[in-house]
């Protein structure tokens, strides 16, 4: 096989697309119906795919009127989906910001072992407004502190995960001696944030750590996932800035002592697709169509940390002088620069800005034939964009089921995706290597 393509189904309510849900070929199925998420994760393991992916929110949007919201829980909804699959990975959003590290520690860590090894951490410190009220913070957490946080939380739960040794169950019935204590040790850890004694109460994970992923992509998110992430999901709406994160991010793990196989990096691609390009494009008019402004621009306020678009014209050439400096924001810097960076090249209506962030929020969007999409996906990956793509169906399931039935047959006969699974754990999939653990050298 050439240069192996990796692909992740990213579920997100109805569809990618903000109007998705209201798309005729969307599931009716309640949000709140784990038989929605079974199929979509059992469809992608039949496909083949690395894993499925939930994100997550603190916080009910005040868009909430008009688009499809109130999702399950997504740690509770992977331990559903490990007992429905089993080979494929499994990855779900949990904050640095508004929980503990040893519950969210002995969380993965259970899944983990549920699963079988399957288990990925998309890490993320909270930046959605509301969020912070919810548990007890008046103020949003500047975005400076949340990844002083990050840093510091992540070291809390590497250190529990690896506060047992691999054979520190010993299970030996006749003597009754079920563990070794001495192959068990407390972190003590103490830092600004976070004070925790350990050990975690339940053996290492099955891969030693679930694999961690990361997406954000501001200045300090990429130092943040050069130094910890495995797997980096990213938004880019060209490719020439993908192959300039690319390099960059590689770079910044090479400087941090790590390779570049040890991070696999994987833009969001949301791909309108039909049996001609007149018919894909069609789908895509058909969604702006019944697209709310008024959704559009409260995402975009809300990239912007709260900032006030309706007084713009919808049909006027914006400019960046009409946006606050991304690096001023304390919500989402990093989609605030790609934002920015729309603008600054292409100088579009506020519209046709709404419409082009409806798509997918800022990921790359494109229509066309199955063709056309297999090829755009083998030409990032050939270019050194991508080692492959987030999938984001602008509608569910449908879209999705035309990507397995059209595009993954393609890229398999190209030989740029797998026809068979060669692993059983999600950082297999990847090619990732397990952990070792410092304490418990083997």
């Amino acid at each position: 096989m050439a240069r192996p393509i990796h692909l992740n189904l990213f579920v997100h309510g109805r569809g990618h697309h903000e109007a998705g849900w209201r798309h005729p070929r969307a599931t009716r199925e309640a949000l709140t119906d784990i038989g929605y998420f079974r199929d979509l994760a059992v469809r992608a393991e039949q496909s083949l795919f690395d894993s499925v992916f939930l994100a997550d929110a603190l916080a009910l949007g005040d868009g909430a009127q008009f688009v499809a919201s109130g999702a399950l829980e997504p740690i509770t909804t992977l331990a559903a989906l490990s007992q429905a699959t089993s080979r494929i990975g499994l990855i779900a959003t949990a904050s640095t910001t508004y929980t503990e590290p040893f519950n969210l520690a002995r969380q993965f860590a259970s899944l983990d072992h549920i699963s079988r090894g399957r288990i990925g951490w998309n890490i993320v410190t909270s930046w959605v407004g509301g969020a912070g009220p919810n548990f007890g913070y008046e103020q949003q957490i500047e975005h400076a502190e949340r990844y002083a946080r990050a840093h510091e939380f992540l070291e809390v739960v590497k250190q529990l995960w690896d506060s047992w040794a691999d054979d520190a169950i010993v299970d030996d019935v006749p003597s009754g001696r079920f563990l070794d204590p001495a192959r068990v040790r407390k972190i003590g850890y103490r830092g600004q944030f976070h004070r925790v004694a350990g050990p975690l109460n339940l053996p290492r994970p099955p891969q030693g750590h679930p694999v961690l992923v990361q997406a954000g992509s501001s200045a300090t998110g990429k130092a943040f996932a050069a130094r910890h992430a495995e797997a980096v999901f990213t938004a880019h709406l060209t490719k020439q800035s993908a192959i300039d994160f690319y390099a960059e991010l590689k770079a910044g793990a090479r400087a941090a002592g790590r390779s570049d196989q040890d991070i696999v990096i994987l833009p969001g691609i949301s791909a309108a697709i039909g049996s001609t390009e007149a018919e894909a494009s069609a789908l895509l008019d058909e969604l702006d169509a019944i697209t709310d402004i008024s959704v559009g621009l409260g995402r975009l306020s809300s990239r912007f940390g709260g900032h006030d678009f309706s007084t713009l014209p919808l049909d006027q050439p914006l400019s960046v002088d009409d946006f606050p400096d991304p690096s001023t924001v304390q919500a989402a810097q990093s989609r605030a620069a790609v934002i920015t960076q729309l603008v600054a090249r292409e100088r579009p209506t506020l519209r046709s800005l709404l419409r082009t962030l409806a798509a997918a929020r800022g990921h790359f969007t494109l229509s066309g034939t199955p063709e056309r999409i297999a090829d755009v996906i083998a030409d990032w990956t050939e270019s050194r964009a991508a080692d492959g793509f987030n999938v984001m169906p602008p509608v569910l399931p449908a879209q999705f089921e035309h990507f397995t039935e059209h595009v993954v047959p393609i890229l398999q006969r190209r030989g740029l995706f797998r026809r068979e699974y060669q692993a059983d754990t999600l950082r297999g999939h990847y090619g990732l290597a397990r952990p070792a653990n410092p304490y418990f050298p083997s």
